[in-house]
């Protein structure tokens, strides 16, 4: 995925669109940039999964 990609799932997170995101381990450095950028970020948790795979949900 790219970052506009991620930019827009983050977006979509937070607007209640969706309710995770899933980042493969190949992809995490690209949506940690992404993520770590945004105003918001403390409301978006990770929980890690098996194979390095992280999901991404909006805090309460």
């Amino acid at each position: 995925m790219t970052e506009n990609s991620f930019e827009s799932q983050v977006e979509a997170l937070l607007n209640g669109e969706i309710e995770e995101i899933i980042v493969e381990k190949d992809e995490f450095f690209s949506f940690r940039e992404v993520w770590n950028s945004h105003p918001d970020k403390k409301q978006i948790v990770g929980e890690a999964g098996l194979g390095g795979k992280v999901i991404y949900r909006k805090q309460g």
